[in-house]
């Protein structure tokens, strides 16, 4: 099987990522969300990294005009996967939509076509048995932001063919990516080790034992960390943090329990980066401080 039209769903920081990811690489991309806003700031955002890339010269100009010409945008789930060899879910985090999106995916999609969901989390035999080809789904797990990450993430499900599991690792080599797969398991690799993280690191600014800075600059120094697990928290967002934290819980036991001042945080709104604060203070010009 030959991929050469890739659809992805939700235009969000994931699923926009990918979309340049996939173009950049050569591919024809249909980028398809339920709301027209979400597709011009996709627009937008992917314009802006072509040009961050060609100030850097790491991309020419006119290489940076074909990238944006191969990727359509749409907001009709029908038109985005009619022709599509392999569709990419990067829908939000939440079970029941992902398998709503699954059913329709396998409904309109041509037979051939593999889906795969870019979960961090969930179950991808759950994913596969909302559809009519479980042999042709699997997980793939980019990291963000995926134009810069190396990293891809292979979920097996249950049923996912070795056919399906090449063309997958076919597909994210061409997308310049190195892979690591894994089973069908909670958390997958990275999520189960970050979510630990996460909640250790978070308990010990609880417990007054160091500052989130000394935490931090003690992974980054001391573990090789390119990032230290708090800060690492605030990019990912504190809400999708304690959603992690809560689900590992549920399905892996008290070790994931996050902390009061955690949840606290994201009541109150200060999900990190994207919210201008969360463990740090952010703003737009020079980031944390």
């Amino acid at each position: 099987m030959s991929v050469e039209r890739i659809a992805v769903l939700g235009a969000g920081t994931m699923g926009h990522g990918i979309a340049q990811v996939a173009a950049m690489s050569g591919f024809a991309v249909a980028l398809q969300d339920v709301s027209e806003d979400a597709l011009s700031r996709a627009q937008g955002q992917i314009a802006w990294s072509l040009e961050r890339l060609v100030e850097k010269g790491r991309l020419e100009r006119a290489d940076a005009q074909q990238v944006t010409e191969r990727i359509r945008t749409t907001t009709v789930l029908a038109e985005a996967v009619a022709e599509a060899d392999f569709v990419i879910e990067a829908v939000p985090e939440q079970l029941e939509l992902k398998l709503s999106v699954f059913g329709e995916v396998d409904r309109l999609a041509p037979p051939h076509a593999v889906i795969v969901s870019n979960t961090s989390q969930f179950s991808i035999t759950r994913l596969a048995a909302a559809t009519g080809r479980p042999d042709r789904v699997c997980g793939m797990h980019f990291f963000n932001p995926p134009a810069l990450m190396k990293l891809v993430e292979i979920a097996r499900g249950e049923r996912t063919s070795d056919e399906t599991h090449r063309v997958v690792e076919e597909t994210a080599a061409r997308m310049g990516k190195e892979t690591v797969t894994c089973k069908d398991s909670p958390g997958f690799i990275t999520t189960r080790l970050i979510g630990l993280l996460w909640v250790e690191a978070l308990r010990l600014v609880e417990e007054g034992v160091a500052s989130p800075e000394d935490i931090d600059k003690a992974c980054r120094l001391g573990l090789g960390h390119a990032m230290g697990p708090l800060e690492t928290a605030d990019w990912s967002g504190l809400d999708v943090a304690l959603a992690v934290a809560d689900s590992l819980k549920e399905r892996l036991g008290e070790r994931f329990l996050t902390t009061p001042t955690h949840r606290n945080l994201v009541h109150a709104g200060f999900v990190g980066r994207k919210a201008g604060k969360g463990i740090y203070t952010y703003d737009n010009e020079s980031g944390k401080h």
